[in-house]
């Protein structure tokens, strides 16, 4: 389901699980290189936006028992309208990259319907884009608590203790993501990048293709790989994945960056310069060797090679 597609019965949107690579990539602001970096034409094949299946009773209280309920508030066709409204002004919001706003809207909901998971999974997104991450991962851990078989709170921690630093926390979350469904290829690529967090870069690789055999077409997953590759010593097969990614998808900023590096320290400075002159104009962050080390988080090979064409060496 797609994020444009009709959710059903009214008010099954407050049910939503917002994955983070609801951002655009131009508001790519995560701590992670995982889950934002998908391109606006293939969004909605990553988007997971979970539809659970409850009665409007149990929508607006997730944690409570399917049984007669004597003090479950009641709900005009109006109010309804109104929450509904609201949460879809968030999930508009996110897709602007206005996650302050998102999460303004999501606090007011949460403050209405505090038994809701999806609400609080989707708050802790909007602070994970604007690097609020303890922040975040209360709100996840709250998810989790009121639905601890729904998978989709534990991808969305993962995210916030990878920029944590928590490694193993995270991979702990995206294995059992993997355990409820071992075909989430996005569970598989984040993985991936915990892995490579950790300098596993072997096993990384193995992830990555693991997305892509998945979901061939999760363009992420292919420029992590294409990354790892790089960190790796595999240069001239990073270099052949990312020119065959931006072939694909030209207006993909993050691999049109690290196309710029490789070719640049490879001695193709024409060509190195061609490319930077589109990732530049895509998202000037990548001029930042801070945000990129820190924040995008490349691997360490990517950072020198980026940093050499920046100070044109």
């Amino acid at each position: 389901m797609t994020d444009t597609e009709d959710m059903g019965d009214t008010g099954d949107i407050f049910n939503r699980f917002s994955p983070i690579s609801l951002v655009s990539l131009v508001s790519l602001v995560s701590p992670s290189p995982l889950l934002l970096l998908s391109p606006p034409d293939s969004r909605s094949r990553i988007m997971r936006l979970f539809v659970i299946l409850l009665s409007l009773l149990l929508l607006f209280g997730w944690n409570q028992a399917a049984i007669a309920q004597p003090q479950t508030p009641k709900f005009t066709p109006e109010e309804i309208q109104k929450w509904d409204n609201l949460a879809k002004s968030a999930f508009a919001a996110t897709s602007k990259g206005d996650f302050a706003k998102a999460e303004q809207y999501w606090t007011e909901i949460i403050e209405r319907f505090p038994d809701n998971a999806a609400i609080w999974s989707n708050r802790g997104n909007s602070r994970v884009s604007q690097n609020k991450l303890p922040q975040a991962l209360a709100d996840f851990n709250k998810a989790i608590e009121l639905a601890p078989d729904v998978a989709d709170p534990y991808l969305n921690r993962g995210t916030a203790l990878e920029g944590l630093g928590r490694w193993e926390e995270a991979i702990a979350d995206y294995n059992h993501v993997l355990e409820v469904n071992p075909n989430d290829a996005m569970a598989y690529n984040n993985r991936g990048t915990a892995k490579a967090g950790l300098g596993r870069w072997e096993e990384a690789i193995a992830d990555y293709q693991k997305a892509m055999a998945i979901a061939p077409n999760l363009v992420i997953a292919r420029g992590n790989y294409a990354l790892v590759l790089y960190e790796n010593g595999k240069i001239d097969q990073a270099i052949r994945e990312m020119k065959n990614i931006v072939r694909k998808y030209p207006n993909f900023a993050d691999t049109r960056a690290a196309l710029t590096a490789a070719l640049w320290v490879n001695g193709q400075k024409g060509e190195a310069e061609s490319n930077w002159v589109a990732a530049y104009g895509l998202d000037p962050r990548y001029k930042d060797i801070n945000w990129v080390k820190n924040i995008r988080r490349w691997p360490p090979s990517m950072v020198a090679a980026l940093d050499k064409f920046l100070k044109l060496q």
